[in-house]
């Protein structure tokens, strides 16, 4: 329970004694100003709408019953109706240790209990490099799992890997074309792209080649011996590719089912669609009519008999359903899809393949280079995902040299891998995900606010003040000497870090955990320059020792929630 569900249960149990009001819908929260209180209410306002009373009214009644408690000291009431709690001071200092003594686990609760989610992200096509645009859906994805795991939910991130379809009996019929029929086990993703590009190429010259390769796909959905092998082949080298990038990425996924799992599902979808009244025949085709709905026909089956990816999804929808019956769906997937989502879900739900389960498209902006442009190589092509991530390594390196010539190879190597890979993350995650975001390496990799370097370097700072303290262990410490204003905010910015974790995956924005982390940093860095800390009298000395433990703490739990490491050193 965090502290904005105590303040509420608090107001529900005098709503219903007093007022016999069960069920009103109000909120919680911080009020823009400090001395408009720690929190605020709307309850009057919802009220008295609701028994056409007067809100400051209802206001001061409120006021009048709630009191003091342990958690709050004095209660105000706000002109046009909102009531304010202002913390107790001797609650506040003992948070402190609760913090402490939760340690790794502060925040996280177990209100997911028995409840599963299914999160679907990355998802990128076999025999091709995974690129810039997949980093988004891979590491809000990635977030989004350790988020809900955090709070006790039972999830499931699956990869639904584009590895079925049309573009493998192009990719067959152009293999075949230069290599025969021999299997070229030493063949690289990039080949494979080469392959695919020059088919395209070709097949605008000679459009028959378009009729061949489908004989090629359907040998492939027939499980042809060659074909199929060859298919291994591109699956099994792609896959090695693909955890490189993930193994950098800290990424790790509890399925990898894509669209071939699916493929012996399909008939039986069309069928259910038929049979239901669901699909109807359209010049050839099967279609899903949503007019009604508002929204265009969804195409199911094509007018050759080929299934497309919507038939797949479908087929998932009802396996996933099937298979966990989870609570959420989540699709990770950029903006343009938005539409094709909705036909989805309207169709999945004609088909009665989800029930209750919430059906969410999580979708996201593009990434942009610095002058706001698609980010691309000098080519024009897609900027290449592990290109980029090796560019960041190399640059972190330039960085910490700068900050720290003494660190061996390997440890300038490690740290180098850390910032890097933390500053790509940090950089989508702390912003929001609706909105286009801007790729620059030098706003990514710089020490100050809005940055995972800025993070880490927070973190390492208070390692290296413990260092110096000798003083590694937390021990038994008087918390209400910490009376600086500098440190009732610190505590504030602790107390309401789980409120932050809750309301980024409810939100499904883990920039909501980002932005609280750079202001506890910020506050941290603040307080170290106004307040003593190791030439303090001993037993404040202690006490204040704790409380930074209390901020790297946090820093280290928010950091890896959103899958960026903590150096020892930078």
């Amino acid at each position: 329970m965090t502290n904005k569900d105590t303040i509420k249960k608090q107001i529900r149990q005098v709503l219903t004694d007093k007022y016999q009001a069960d069920g009103l819908d109000f909120n919680v929260n911080y009020p823009p100003l400090p001395e408009m209180g720690d929190y605020a209410t709307n309850v009057a306002l919802v009220i008295g709408k609701e028994l056409r009373k007067n809100p400051l009214t209802i206001a001061n009644e409120l006021m009048n019953n709630l009191g003091k408690n342990k958690m709050w000291n004095k209660v105000t009431v706000a002109k046009p109706g909102f009531v304010n709690f202002f913390l107790n001071q001797n609650w506040l200092t003992a948070q402190l240790g609760i913090i402490l003594k939760q340690g790794k686990k502060y925040g996280n609760s177990n209100e997911g209990k028995g409840k599963t989610v299914v999160i679907d992200y990355s998802a990128p096509n076999i025999a091709k490099k995974m690129h810039v645009g997949h980093l988004r859906s891979t590491v809000i994805g990635a977030a989004i799992c350790n988020l809900h795991k955090f709070l006790g939910y039972k999830v499931i991130g699956d990869n639904h890997l584009g590895d079925w379809g049309t573009q493998f009996g192009k990719l067959i019929f152009q293999y075949k074309k230069i290599y025969g029929e021999t299997i070229k086990k030493n063949i690289t993703v990039e080949e494979m792209e080469k392959l695919y590009l020059d088919f395209h190429q070709e097949a605008k010259e000679r459009p028959e080649m378009e009729a061949v390769a489908r004989k090629e796909l359907k040998k492939l959905q027939d499980h042809e011996k060659f074909n199929y092998r060859l298919w291994q082949l591109f699956y099994r080298v792609s896959m090695t590719e693909f955890k490189k990038v993930y193994d950098l990425l800290g990424v790790k996924f509890e399925t990898w089912h894509g669209e071939s799992f699916y493929h012996k599902m399909l008939p039986g979808v069309i069928a259910e669609a038929l049979k239901k009244g669901v699909a109807e025949k359209s010049q050839g085709a099967l279609i899903v009519n949503l007019e009604k709905y508002g929204l265009p026909p969804l195409l199911i089956k094509k007018t050759d008999g080929a299934y497309l990816y919507s038939t797949s999804d479908l087929a998932t929808i009802k396996y996933r359903h099937e298979k966990y019956s989870p609570t959420k769906n989540l699709y990770v997937v950029a903006n343009q899809q938005c539409l094709y989502f909705e036909q989805l879900f309207k169709t999945s739900e004609l088909l009665g393949y989800h029930d209750k389960e919430e059906m969410m498209h999580i979708k996201f902006g593009l990434i942009l280079g610095k002058g706001g442009k698609k980010m691309s190589t000098r080519e024009g092509e897609v900027a290449d995902l592990m290109e980029i991530i090796n560019e960041g390594i190399e640059k972190a390196k330039v960085r910490i040299k700068i900050k720290n010539k003494n660190l061996s190879k390997i440890e300038l190597e490690k740290t180098a891998k850390i910032i890097a890979l933390g500053a790509i993350k940090y950089n989508d995650l702390s912003q929001n995900r609706l909105t286009d975001i801007i790729f620059d390496w030098d706003k990514m990799l710089n020490f100050e606010s809005g940055s995972a370097p800025y993070l880490q370097y927070t973190y390492v700072r208070v390692k290296s003040i413990f260092k110096k303290s000798k003083d590694q262990k937390i021990k038994r410490s008087n918390y209400k000497l910490l009376k600086e204003q500098a440190e009732i905010k610190l505590m504030k910015d602790l107390i309401n870090f789980p409120e932050a974790v809750r309301a980024a995956a409810e939100e499904y924005k883990p920039n909501i955990v980002a932005l609280h982390l750079d202001k506890l940093a910020a506050d941290f860095h603040s307080y170290y320059e106004q307040v003593p800390i190791l030439k303090a009298d001993e037993k404040i000395r202690r006490a204040r020792l704790d409380l930074i433990r209390a901020v790297a703490q946090v820093i280290k739990i928010g950091l890896e929630l959103l899958g960026v490491k903590t150096p020892e050193k930078m």
